[in-house]
């Protein structure tokens, strides 16, 4: 949520920021609530202040025989005006709160506006593989080395669903091992999270109320009802919720295995074939808490890390520094990492590195204590993908495969694998 003292004080740079993301607004209605909001607190607490004033007063006049029945008929009419007055207030509020609750994150001021087609490419990694022989897809790849079935995928849940099997199933698993031991090195604490959410902890993560539509709901869609988790960010950054953290607990470093499942997924386009797009994935997410001034480092320490997992892989990549349009709504800055995939000739994202700054924190109200001064202030959140394994495998069958239709496993995996070196094709 964007504080509303940063509006007042910046509006017309705000409307142009929010701009570069597609969101036009005019911040007039909502400031002038505010300015309504501060008047009626002013009134009430004037109200209040007479009442308390004189209610003090009663015992001793009574006590001096005055006849009190005036002033109690007054302080009663005072309290019906300091009633209507909350209640006045309260509806302003609101009119505040559903302004500002549905507005995107503000992006950083370096950011190129618009969508994909203004994102940059700032580096690349690990040399592009050249092939000397035919190169196969990954689903052909999958499913002559026995990893992936897709048709029973299918048929158990639709489009979108497919099975791991065998040492698809043990690749799956290496990853996500080597991930985790590569996180527990980095001093990340290991977090395994519930997966069924309440309607809460989207708007905290700032997915809802606007996204409420992209999400599994397990009964009906209300603010009493649970979701599947997207992602684990989802839990990450709700996990203090209403809490002051002691500064000298930042920053805070947690990392959660969790499938995520999406129901926007699944345009099933050709390049979007086999694992590249489902409705559920395998994923482990990287979240931070630290204050504003070390903001800055923590969004470079998740980009080197998610980076780092994808070099040690030994896959050819690059890392994308996105337009505003392109960064989702809570986020202010996101660069990729997105793998190659020989047979499409596209780079497809596998992580996305992000700072929200105090925006998902003033949506689930996450303060930290500052140890000198002891006032309080809103923390910061970022989150990186560390990493999603649905677009891994495919990136791994197609770049390490060989003219004999097998695939060499990367090295930082082989410990997870028992030793396996080579996956060959499945005897038929």
């Amino acid at each position: 949520m964007i504080s509303i003292e940063l509006i007042k004080n910046n509006s017309k740079k705000i409307e142009e920021l929010l701009l570069k993301k597609g969101c036009e607004v005019d911040f007039a209605p909502v400031i002038a609530w505010d300015e309504e909001r501060r008047k009626i607190i002013g009134e009430v607490e004037a109200l209040k202040a007479k009442k308390n004033k004189v209610s003090a007063e009663i015992p001793k006049l009574k006590k001096e025989g005055h006849d009190t029945s005036a002033i109690f008929e007054e302080m009663k009419a005072l309290g019906s005006q300091i009633e209507n007055l909350d209640k006045k207030l309260a509806d302003v509020e609101k009119k505040i709160y559903d302004f500002l609750i549905v507005l995107p994150n503000v992006p950083d001021e370096d950011l190129l506006g618009g969508g994909k087609e203004n994102n940059r490419v700032i580096r690349q990694g690990n040399k592009k593989p050249e092939f000397s022989f035919k190169i196969k897809n990954h689903v052909d790849l999958c499913t002559d080395l026995g990893l992936i079935d897709y048709d029973r995928g299918v048929k158990l849940a639709g489009n979108g669903a497919w099975i791991y099997r065998g040492v698809g199933a043990q690749l799956e698993w290496a990853l996500l091992n080597f991930f985790v031991e590569e996180h527990l090195k980095d001093g990340y604490e290991f977090i395994l999270p519930p997966h069924m959410l309440g309607y809460e902890c989207g708007v905290g993560s700032g997915q809802f109320p606007k996204f409420v539509d992209e999400v599994y709901w397990i009964d009906k869609k209300d603010e009493k009802s649970k979701f599947l988790l997207p992602t684990a960010e989802t839990v990450l950054v709700n996990m203090y919720k209403n809490e002051i953290i002691p500064q000298e607990k930042l920053p805070m470093k947690f990392f959660a295995y969790t499938p995520c499942y999406r129901r926007e997924a699944g345009s099933y386009r050709q390049e979007e074939r086999g694992m590249i797009r489902g409705h559920q994935f395998n994923k482990i997410e990287m979240v931070q808490y630290t204050t504003p001034e070390n903001s800055g480092k923590a969004f470079e320490e998740l980009v080197e890390k998610a980076e780092r997992l994808v070099s040690k892989l030994g896959l050819h990549y690059q890392v994308s520094k996105l337009a505003a349009g392109d960064c989702s709504a809570s986020m202010k800055r996101t660069y990729d990492i997105e793998v190659w995939i020989p047979s499409m000739g596209i780079y497809k994202e596998v992580s996305s590195a992000s700072n929200a700054g105090d925006y998902q924190a003033r949506r689930n109200n996450t303060r930290y204590r500052d140890s000198e001064t002891k006032k309080t202030d809103f923390v910061h959140t970022l989150n990186a993908s560390g990493l999603a394994t649905s677009r891994l495998l495919p990136a791994i069958v197609e770049q390490f495969q060989n003219a004999d239709g097998s695939v060499t496993v990367p090295e930082v995996l082989r410990k997870y694998m028992g030793g396996l070196e080579v996956i060959r094709p499945i005897q038929k």
